[in-house]
C-alpha cells in the first residue's frame, strides 16, 4: 500500500499496471482528471508509487489501447480530448450497483428490501 491516498495500491490486490490504470480511470470519471489534462511522465509517477517506470508505461499502454489517453510525441501523456468519460463512469457504477445486488442476494435479502436500504442510505448521506 502506497501513503499516497490518490494512488491506494495493495500488492496482494493484484497486477500493480491494472491497479494504476484503474486509479486514473476513476480519477477521470470522478472528474479529477479531464480531457486534455497531462499525466505525470512514467519515471515521475513511479517514484511517487515506489514501482518500476515500465509498470507505469504498461498501464498507460493499457489505457491508450482503451482510447483513454493518448501518447503526445515529446510533450508526455495526455487524456484523450474524447475519452469515454461517460461510458467510464456507467461501466463503474453498473459494477458498483452490481456488487451491491449481489451480496444482497447472498443475505437473502428480496429485492425491495434491498432497494429499500439502498433509499435509506442515500437519504442519510
Amino acid at each position: 500500500m502506497t501513503s499516497d491516498g490518490s494512488w491506494p495500491l495493495n500488492l496482494s490486490a493484484g497486477p500493480i499496471f491494472v491497479q494504476i490504470a484503474r486509479c486514473i480511470r476513476e480519477q477521470l470519471a470522478r472528474g479529477e482528471l479531464r480531457p486534455d489534462d497531462k499525466l505525470p511522465s512514467a519515471r515521475d509517477l513511479a517514484a511517487t508509487l515506489g514501482v518500476n517506470p515500465n509498470t507505469i508505461v504498461h498501464a498507460y499502454g493499457e489505457l491508450e489501447a482503451e482510447g483513454i489517453v493518448e501518447v503526445r510525441r515529446g510533450l508526455g501523456t495526455f487524456v484523450r480530448q474524447d475519452a469515454p468519460v461517460e461510458r467510464l463512469r456507467r461501466a463503474m457504477l453498473r459494477q458498483i450497483a452490481t456488487r451491491f445486488v449481489d451480496e444482497a442476494r447472498r443475505l437473502g435479502v428480496e429485492d425491495d428490501e434491498a432497494a429499500a436500504a439502498l433509499e435509506e442510505a442515500r437519504d442519510a448521506r
